[in-house]
């Protein structure tokens, strides 16, 4: 197709909106008219099926859980009085807490104001706070915002280096639906230890996000946590950013939670248009179907030209791919559906994977994401009339027409500026396009279970370690190898026991000291308490 054919598709299929600063291009995927008719009673089904799930219809089968998340930036949408007066008073609660402490009415244990958040969380109770907060955080933020986003013991301490000495002007929020969360517990008990361990009492400088009743709400009730803040169950950790999982950190940082709310609130009403070419998030979701013939056969790209949006790839990739990646539809039929998702920042990739979108294997297709005002006030000229600004659009404007040149297929997506109202926009913008797109490939977007899967086995490796360990401390005169602990304890796994050795003799506080034979796998393993 020449210029003059891509130009003409541009100005037919492009979707503008005024009133959200956003446009959508899909000129340069090779759609046809004929497919757009095609698909459309599979989106009317969709609009049919979004509109059941806004008015609180069981969305969630496998858990018998309606789907509210939308009802959090609308609460006169929720299906009944007591869900709308408890969004309505958790946001009021979360703005009035926020105030308190940065005003100084509310304190650490020593009388001191709160100068750092402490985020506690795992999935999407880490990744929309952090996402907020590299997307629209200032220097001059009243508060400072840090993460435990894993249980790893070494990350910790990093963060907690970057702390250093404010730990006691640290308030640390522990957010975990459950309670059980493991990753999460691990975190604050390692933050508990850590102001212990400077002789500050951790419960006055903790305050719990989590359902009623649950393990984390019965410990902040127990140790007198300064407050608690709700999880409802039928807010998916993916969704839960215009929650309080996401607006009290951005509270507490000093971010505009009104204008992220109205920002979602304006983007919902766009995308409950019934004309699908009207409506961003069904054209979105159709791209999706398209590209991927609606059974994930090509991956997505993100590629974001704004360093604020290097975290947007990592929180899709929680959104789309723990709602998409289901093994069976709504029928119970095996379809191992999903879309991966993978992407970097622009113009980095000018010098890393660009080589290969362009050149390789042709098994994916790209969302280009830009923004068109550079930054706040004038930015001087580098080289005659550029601008660095102007070198970033042009990098992105040359990779799309060198993609298009390689028959790689992309998709623009553009707002204006990168503000609180804007990222609102981008949340709810794909969580809509998320749902569509569930509803055209017959999955359930709400439920997760390769995830608990997932926990279920890292609980039998935790259970198969306190054998090991135990075993090696019965009788420490002995060294053993990982077949002869296997054998005595009845594991049918040797490998999984000798990663467990392997990982014990290089911690010292598991006093396991290795032998090593022949080879690696042959080494001897002795407690030495």
């Amino acid at each position: 197709m020449n210029m003059a054919g891509y130009w003409k598709r541009y100005k037919k299929y492009l979707y503008v909106s005024e009133t959200l600063g956003l446009t959508i291009d899909i000129s340069r995927m090779r759609f046809t008219d004929a497919y757009l008719t095609k698909m459309e009673p599979h989106m009317q089904k969709a609009f049919d099926d979004m509109q059941r799930l806004e008015a609180g219809a069981i969305a969630n089968p496998d858990e018998g859980r309606m789907v509210g998340h939308y009802w959090l930036r609308n609460a006169a949408l929720a299906p009944d009085k007591n869900t709308k007066a408890e969004i309505e008073d958790t946001l009021v609660a979360i703005k009035e807490f926020s105030q308190g402490v940065h005003k100084g009415a509310i304190v650490s244990e020593k009388g001191k104001p709160f100068k750092n958040v402490l985020v506690i969380g795992i999935g999407g109770s880490a990744l929309g706070p952090q996402f907020a907060a590299a997307a629209v955080g200032s220097p001059d933020d009243p508060m400072s915002v840090y993460f435990f986003d894993n249980t790893d013991p070494d990350g910790m301490d990093f963060v907690l280096g970057q702390i250093g000495e404010h730990l006691g002007e640290t308030l640390s929020l522990v957010i975990s639906k459950s309670g059980s969360t493991l990753e999460t517990r691990n975190g604050m008990l390692e933050a508990k230890n850590a102001y212990e361990t400077k002789g500050l009492n951790f419960a006055k400088h903790a305050v719990a996000v989590t359902g009623k009743g649950s393990k984390l709400d019965k410990i902040a009730v127990a140790e007198g946590w300064i407050a608690r803040f709700p999880m409802w169950d039928w807010v998916g950790g993916r969704t839960s950013e215009t929650s309080a999982v996401g607006l009290l950190p951005a509270a507490l940082q000093g971010l505009d939670i009104d204008s992220i709310l109205n920002g979602a609130r304006q983007c919902d009403e766009a995308t409950r248009s019934k004309t699908t070419m009207e409506n961003p998030s069904a054209i979105i979701a159709l791209m999706w179907h398209y590209a991927t013939k609606g059974k994930g056969v090509k991956d997505m790209v993100i590629l974001p030209y704004k360093d604020r949006l290097s975290l947007f790839t990592k929180y899709l990739q929680q959104l789309i791919m723990e709602s998409l990646g289901k093994e069976k539809d709504l029928d119970g039929k095996v379809v191992n559906q999903g879309i991966a998702v993978y992407g970097n920042k622009g113009s980095t990739d000018q010098h890393a994977y660009i080589q290969q979108l362009r050149d390789g294997v042709n098994n994916f297709f790209v969302t280009f994401v830009e923004v068109l005002k550079d930054r706040e006030g004038d930015s001087m000229f580098v080289e005659g009339d550029f601008t660095t600004g102007d070198y970033l659009s042009a990098f992105a404007l040359g990779t799309r027409a060198a993609l298009t040149e390689s028959a790689r297929e992309s998709m623009t997506i553009t707002i204006d500026k990168i503000d609180a109202f804007s990222l609102g926009i981008l949340i709810a913008l794909y969580e809509r396009a998320v749902g569509f797109y569930a509803s055209l490939i017959n999955i359930n977007a709400y439920h997760q279970p390769g995830v608990e899967a997932g926990k279920k086995a890292a609980g039998a490796v935790v259970t198969l370690q306190n054998a090991v360990l135990n075993h090696l401390r019965a009788d420490k005169t002995k060294a053993y190898s990982a077949d002869d602990i296997a054998k005595a304890i009845g594991a049918e796994d040797i490998e999984m026991v000798f990663k467990i050795l392997l990982r014990a003799c290089h911690n010292s506080g598991r006093k396991v000291k290795i032998t090593r034979g022949k080879t690696i796998t042959e080494s001897r393993f002795q407690y030495m308490g």
